[in-house]
């Protein structure tokens, strides 16, 4: 039977005889003794296997390379800080030839990016994509305690909901440069990649009262910012009988709690990453976790923006979006602490949102975190069919497509919503990585998709 490096390290003792199987990360080698620094993946900590000339075949290990797999037979001994590996047998499963990309050295993002297929075997990466499993299961932890039902909402659609173009086309159509016809395509319309699960999320919202979706989306923007990608994964609970404070307290209770399970369930990882990143990782989450997320508008944001004593790149304006700077002086300089602006401008936010009566806002709020800027997005929906509608037009957004999504505030309507966060953004708050291509197993960017 075949013990893990997590097993050994966590509950093992001394003198347990074990067969363990993984992959050599470093070899040193002397005259009469070697160590194998060992991982198979179960734990973020290697395993140090040491032989010798009582070890089977010692000559031959000598010769292994690093990044080979092989199965060590042996006993656990107690090391100076942790246990180590007595080998009795270490038989070679998968040879590595001296050309392997992953020496032990310090490697730069950029080259590791070209080697994606390989990158999970480095401590840097070991680490990012534990904290993003761990996230992932904080989040449905989270949903499921608190009643919420899991929708699969559908990957292909036939409506842009966040009404701004920059879908994938989805069509089995040979197109040959001519205008096609979309009435004999496969779906006899036009349909695309999702970009949001939100509006198939409120028909579930209005049957089942609380639903959260968790899957890919995509959106075909020519952006090769740091934090854009074509391919990503997004959060998206809808709740009924929820209007926007409610919701900020359901944002609030929910970043909490991932954030004190990510702490708490990642240490070595959150550890090795605040050194690799300069940063101190465990700091600002616990700071964020016992924070009181301060609540304001974006009028007021607006007026503290434009008193403020920081010389601004970009004007804060009245009716305009906040920029990064604007968001980083809100959370880092005036009130230190997350913030949630509601209540924006409705000509810059999407048709499905609350008109507040002012006429000139809607009930939309974004969540700020320190070092991160914008982590979540959500709103109030609009609930009144004739708002809605006249809504629609003016943006330019097709009433008859979406006929279904109306007749929900026709047939049994009531204050409902909900937030979407984009999973990506927050294993970078959550590692202190800085590049949303370092936070993804296989980044999709304009002119890649090479893996």
């Amino acid at each position: 039977m075949t013990t893990t490096v997590k097993e050994i390290l966590g509950k093992q003792a001394a003198g347990k005889k074990v067969r363990l199987q993984g992959w050599i990360r470093n070899h040193r080698k002397q005259n009469i003794i070697g160590f194998i620094d060992f991982f198979d993946g179960s734990a973020f900590e290697s395993l140090q296997i040491v032989y010798d000339k009582d070890t089977k075949e010692f000559e031959k290990i000598a010769l292994y390379h690093i990044g080979s797999a092989v199965t060590v037979t042996g006993e656990t001994v107690q090391g100076k800080n942790a246990l180590e590996i007595k080998a009795a047998i270490i038989e070679l499963e998968g040879d590595c030839p001296e050309d392997y990309p992953l020496q032990p050295k310090k490697h730069t993002l950029e080259f590791l990016r070209e080697v994606a297929y390989l990158r999970p075997r480095t401590r840097l990466f070991q680490a990012v994509f534990k904290v993003r499993s761990a996230a992932s299961f904080a989040i449905h932890k989270f949903f499921n305690e608190n009643g919420y039902l899991y929708v699969h909402t559908p990957i292909i659609t036939a409506n842009d909901g966040e009404g701004a173009g920059n879908t994938f086309k989805v069509t089995t159509l040979d197109l040959g440069g001519k205008s096609p016809d979309y009435s004999k395509d496969f779906f006899s319309k036009e349909t695309s990649l999702a970009v949001t699960g939100q509006l198939e999320g409120e028909t579930f919202a209005l049957a089942f009262s609380k639903i959260y979706t968790f899957g890919p989306t995509f959106r075909a923007e020519n952006s090769n910012t740091k934090t854009h990608a074509a391919e990503f994964w997004m959060i998206e609970p809808e709740i009924a009988f929820c209007d926007i404070n409610g919701l900020m307290d359901i944002q609030e209770a929910f970043l909490k709690y991932v954030i004190n399970y990510v702490k708490e369930n990642c240490q070595s990882e959150i550890e090795f990453l605040s050194k690799y990143n300069e940063l101190d990782i465990a700091a600002r989450l616990e700071h964020v976790a016992k924070s009181k997320i301060a609540r304001i508008t974006h009028e007021a944001a607006i007026n503290i923006l434009q008193v403020a004593k920081s010389d601004f790149q970009f004007k804060p304006e009245h009716g305009k979006d906040l920029a990064r700077e604007h968001e980083k002086y809100l959370t880092d300089v005036h009130f230190r602490s997350p913030v949630f602006v509601y209540n924006w401008p409705k000509d810059i936010k999407a048709f499905y949102m609350y008109q507040n009566s002012d006429k000139k806002t809607v009930a939309a709020v974004d969540l700020l975190v320190p070092g991160s800027g914008e982590l979540m997005g959500g709103s109030q929906r609009e609930t009144r069919y004739d708002m809605l509608v006249t809504r629609m037009k003016a943006m330019h957004v097709p009433t008859d497509d979406l006929y279904w999504y109306l007749n929900l505030r026709k047939f049994g309507g009531c204050t409902h919503a909900g937030f979407g966060m984009g999973f990506e953004r927050l294993i970078m708050f959550l590692t202190g990585m800085e590049n949303i291509r370092d936070v993804i197993a296989y980044a999709r960017t304009p002119k890649n998709c090479d893996f």
